[in-house]
């Protein structure tokens, strides 16, 4: 709103109700988003939030949604009027009273200002009546959701929209009869009137506002005693034998998740209820609502064809969200800076959980093969973020959020419980949750806690692995005298070349004919001597980081390279896996040549599925971003040969289709593709490996990208599928795939409109086939435009959002021409948002170095 739009509005309020004079002094400047500043004051003077909230949800999505909402709380007199957040335009707001009276609707930059003169010490009430914002409702044609991280509840409704001003939240929503619903607060009562029902629920504990939350729609309700707790889940999944597999683990995995952490903190579930939803296509893999988990649908619900990989993502997944409910959800971070901080507990906490709810499974294995490469992902870029990293404003906070929050983090944990001890970081971390239960902490607030309980120079310890970027490279030196060891000496510096040190522990194994030595190294300088070395047997190789537990780049024993399979620890192959490509990457050891034929030999030996989807996925990284085009048919038909090969051989069904996607994934000559329309158009699999529906889906998607001369395999492929949200998806995609480049240009011009990108996963699953490598010569010319948008997308989408269309759009790519295309888009725009600058050079570092391995 305009000034003169304001004054217009006092004047007449002065006018019609005689109320205090109000001057302009009672307004304090306003700005965009949610400032520190602003939430520090408000933090301040404002306590015992309430909230209580109507929604009238109509049967079509594109009707507006009537509201209504009562805030109570107290307040401390002070000169500034009071800024509510409301990130939608002025028209949505039809009503304003404080404490029983009305006052002028006064609106300026995403804020409602109430005049202190309205307000008494003591306890307020504001009661507002609005038009509900649409950008977080996610409202689809039966069913719709909300998603309020970091900052949208304001883009729903009116709030105090910061995390340490949590509030207890009471709910109502009328919807369509037959619609399911669910919020943070158990049922109250319900009534029908006519084709409507409304819903109202139990108020819920104190909650951020990022946490509150409600699903609506034509879901199916499943509920379940799980102990002394009923458990319901809502879904939408039609296939029978999804459901049928499913249900079981979904509520077990659950129950066993919270029966871990009540023994681990000592605290019981600190909600009134337990429930979750499965949202089609949802954003994230999951989202911990309080009491009302959401997950993306295809994450839970797995078919007879899922490999032993894909049901450990799902115990995984379903521990983590779970352990948000003590660490996020009870205790909160203050402030966005450390959202680092709950997502690393949950992480942490959810690596331990699995460990015990899935006893058959290699928990140091999983460690390695989940967080490490995805850390390294990050951290060897340009664009490379602290864990931590200040935040002067809200609006801003999805930006934080990305491969070093989630998967750094946990590494630096584990470092420091093997610093401490388990027992001592336990006891720590249960002080830390009773302390500040219901409440909000800093990292700063946990480090003094565990300080307390470890000798080592913790403040030291933090500056390295939380507030810098970056990671080591280490050198080493073994000297012998004769065939004895005389001298093993380890280096470290910052990758950079920076003389940083990363106090860390980790194993290197000396490998013999018939045995392994490992030694404990104690890396707290820059330079550490083993003495223990000394005078052992000279080894046939040195393998650095056997247990996976240390971080950097490690060098590599070239006699090693040829006998990766003697290596009998599975972890310490992943770990070397993860090295070698490291190493790759960084154009020392190994080109991606010799990387490629070494994958190849060992590619149906490698015993365990984790390493194998390790593998399978580097090797198709090789073939498609580290091969110039002109010999990629050659090494693409190489290894073709080796995965079917190596499948044919391989008993174990999970394995047996990771390597059929492995040759689905780098099908390029004339057998391999028809083959693959003969499997699809027959729908009939290869012996010992089960397709879904889902996996017929993707692929008619690798055949129609590979422009396949046979006539509507998308169109055949839409009408076998049964469920209508997959359907949608299909149907979504399939210009992004046509074989008529004007559809294409036509089907990539459309996502300028932001009401196009609403369904996000959508989006970015076909930008990765629009930007496929085989498509690369049309797709080149999207690039400008993809990333001019990237500022809409960022304050349009949801935190993933810009990462995702980032990495979408560039991963494929490898010419210089595209690097010197980000180069200077970013050259051109000194002043760019450092935390958008940062993304775009994350993600456009396999392009960076692929120009430069491939085009010296």
């Amino acid at each position: 709103m305009t000034r003169y739009g304001i004054t217009a509005i006092l004047l007449f309020f002065l006018t019609m109700s005689g109320n205090a004079q109000l001057t302009p002094s009672n307004y304090t400047s306003v700005e965009t988003g949610v400032s520190q500043i602003l939430a520090k004051a408000r933090k301040k003077t404002i306590s015992n939030l309430a909230y209580t909230l109507k929604f009238d949800i109509p049967a079509q999505k594109n009707q507006p949604i009537p509201a209504t909402e009562s805030i109570t709380f107290d307040w401390v007199k002070n000169a500034s009027s009071l800024q509510l957040d409301f990130k939608e335009e002025r028209s949505h707001l039809q009503a304003v009273s404080v404490n029983q009276k009305m006052v002028p609707i006064v609106f300026q930059n995403e804020h409602i200002l109430i005049s202190t003169a309205f307000l008494t010490p003591g306890r307020n009430t504001i009661s507002i009546q609005f038009t509900a914002g649409n950008l977080s409702l996610n409202r689809n044609d039966d069913f719709l959701y909300t998603l309020l991280v970091p900052d949208r509840a304001r883009t729903v409704f009116p709030c105090f929209d910061q995390p340490d001003l949590k509030a207890k939240f009471q709910l109502s929503l009328t919807v369509p009869n037959g619609w399911q619903a669910m919020t943070n607060a158990a049922v109250k009562d319900s009534t029908v009137t006519g084709q409507r029902i409304t819903i109202n629920f139990r108020q819920s504990e104190v909650i951020p506002t990022y946490l509150f939350s409600f699903v609506a729609g034509k879901f199916t309700a499943i509920s379940r005693q799980m102990g002394k707790r009923l458990m319901t889940l809502l879904h939408r999944e039609t296939d029978t034998t999804k459901i049928r597999l499913s249900l079981d683990p979904i509520f077990n995995l659950h129950a066993d998740a919270m029966t871990f952490l009540e023994e681990y903190t000592q605290i019981p579930y600190p909600f009134q209820k337990f429930d979750f939803a499965a949202i089609p296509d949802f954003q994230y893999g999951g989202m911990e609502h309080v009491g009302a988990i959401d997950y993306k649908l295809a994450s839970l619900f797995l078919d007879n064809g899922a490999t032993r990989d894909q049901k450990l993502s799902r115990a995984t997944l379903i521990s983590h969200e779970t352990a948000h409910m003590w660490f996020g959800d009870m205790v909160t971070m203050r402030w966005f800076d450390d959202v680092w901080l709950k997502e690393v507990f949950a992480n942490f906490m959810a690596d331990k959980i699995t460990e015990v709810s899935s006893p058959d499974a290699n928990y140091d294995l999983q460690f390695v093969v989940d967080h490490f490469p995805a850390a390294y992902g990050v951290d060897r870029t340009e664009g490379a973020n602290p864990i931590g990293q200040p935040l002067a404003n809200l609006q801003e906070a999805g930006t934080l959020y990305g491969g070093i929050i989630y998967h750094k983090a946990p590494i630096m944990m584990r470092q420091l419980e093997r610093l401490m001890g388990k027992p001592a970081l336990r006891d720590g971390l249960r002080e830390y949750l009773k302390k500040y239960a219901f409440s909000n902490a800093t990292w700063a607030d946990l480090i003094a806690i565990l300080d307390a309980r470890t000798p080592f120079d913790l403040a030291t310890w933090n500056r390295v692995w939380v507030s810098e970027t970056g990671r080591p490279r280490f050198t080493y030196q073994l000297e012998k005298q004769g065939d004895k060891i005389s001298r093993f000496v380890i280096e470290q510096k910052g990758e950079d070349g920076s003389s940083r040190v990363w106090p860390q522990g980790f194993e290197v194994a000396l490998v013999y004919p018939d045995h392994v030595e490992e030694l404990t190294v104690n890396m707290n300088q820059a330079r550490v001597t083993l003495p223990e070395a000394v005078g052992k047997p000279a080894p046939q190789f040195v393998v650095f980081n056997s247990s996976g537990q240390g971080y950097g780049v490690f060098p590599v024993d070239t006699a090693m390279i040829t006998q990766l399979g003697s290596l009998k620890n599975p972890v310490t192959r992943a770990a070397t896996y993860i090295n070698l490509y490291e190493n790759m990457l960084a154009g020392q050891v190994i080109s991606p040549a010799r990387l490629a034929a070494v994958y190849q030999q060992v590619l149906g030996n490698e015993s365990e599925e984790l390493n194998l989807r390790l593998l399978t996925s580097q090797l198709s990284d090789i073939v498609w971003n580290y091969t110039l085009p002109a010999n990629r048919s050659a090494l693409a038909n190489s290894v073709e040969q080796a995965a079917w090969q190596a499948m044919e051989a391989e008993p174990t069904p999970g394995k047996k289709k990771l390597l059929f996607r492995l040759y689905q994934n780098v099908a390029l000559s004339q057998e391999a593709r028809d083959r693959l329309y003969a499997i699809w158009n027959d729908q009939k699999a290869p012996t010992g490996v089960t397709l879904t529906e889902d996996d017929y889906t993707s692929l008619a998607l690798a055949l129609a990208v590979r422009d396949y001369p046979a006539e509507g395999i998308l169109a055949k492929q839409l009408l076998r599928i049964k469920n209508p949200d997959r359907k949608k998806r299909l149907e979504f995609m399939m210009p992004a795939l046509s074989g008529n480049v004007a559809e294409r240009d036509q089907f990539f011009a459309s996502l300028a409109q932001d009401s196009n990108r609403e369904r996000e996963a959508w989006v970015t699953a076909a930008l990765g086939y629009l930007h496929h490598p085989l498509r690369a010569e049309t797709s080149v010319k999207y690039l400008p435009k993809s990333l001019e948008l990237l500022e809409e997308i960022q304050r349009t989408g949801d935190i993933f959002f810009p990462e995702s269309w980032l990495r979408s759009t560039l991963s494929s790519y490898q010419t210089p021409n595209v690097t010197q295309l980000v180069r200077k888009f970013l050259s051109d725009r000194p002043t760019y948002n450092p935390r958008l600058r940062a993304k775009l050079l994350q993600a456009a570092d396999a392009t960076f170095r692929a120009s430069t391995l491939l085009y010296k």
